[in-house]
């Protein structure tokens, strides 16, 4: 259905899934697409579902409860310029074989909470634009980020403009090799939160890393 940019809906019920591998770009800049029930596709064997709803610019919510993720590895610009959504519901989402989530949410702009605290992330190797531009962003919890093995943190944050403070104390940095422009154009970030010991540059791009932010460093969390 990719590119069927003047249809506003799709009755999607009596699809059976259960072989299906591949979910790459299936509603792809479906920019009418005003709503989409996707509750009885089996996921079960699907491996890629990077772009699956990108440029759905008129979805106000999706709810993906029924996904069994178990098996997916792709997940790049998944919900990218969703400009409308307002609300995304990933609880049920095992992520524990994504290895990329580069520009996942990127332009998710109406997006004002995501709740990702059920997110593996052990395997993931691109993080790069992952969260840019979701302008309405006036938090996000990442505690339970495993970054050990990502190497691309390019224009993660970039241009977060709501967010206030950022906590990455569950970071590790080690591995990675770009960071430009990781939170340029956060104009209202103050607080950028890391544990020491985790974060390191070295080695790293980080080429407009904080241009144009609210901060131009990382500061060591405390514990009281």
């Amino acid at each position: 259905f990719a590119d069927c940019s003047s249809l506003t809906s799709i009755d999607v019920s009596s699809f059976n899934t259960a072989n299906v591998t591949r979910m790459f770009c299936m509603f792809g800049d479906c920019s009418s697409l005003t709503s989409i029930d996707v509750s009885s596709f089996n996921t079960a064997n699907v491996t890629t579902m990077s772009l699956m709803f990108t440029g759905c610019e008129s979805l106000t919510n999706l709810d993906l409860n029924s996904f069994n993720t178990a098996n997916v590895t792709g997940m790049s610009s998944m919900f990218s310029s969703c400009t409308s959504l307002t609300s995304l519901n990933l609880s049920s989402f095992n992520t524990t074989n994504v290895t990329a989530m580069s520009d996942m949410f990127g332009n998710c702009s109406s997006l004002t909470s995501l709740n990702l605290s059920n997110f593996n992330t052990e395997n993931v190797t691109s993080m790069f634009m992952m969260f840019q531009r979701c302008i309405s962003l006036t938090s996000l919890d990442l505690s339970s980020f495993n970054t050990t093995n990502v190497t691309a943190m390019s224009d993660m944050f970039a241009g977060c403009k709501s967010l206030t403070s950022l906590d990455l104390s569950s970071f590790n940095t080690t591995k990675v090799t770009d960071m430009k422009s990781m939170f340029a154009s956060c104009t209202l970030l103050k607080h950028i939160y890391v544990t020491t010991s985790m974060w390191s540059t070295e080695g790293a791009d980080t080429t407009n890393m904080f241009n144009k932010c609210g901060t131009n460093k990382v500061e060591a969390k405390t514990t009281t």
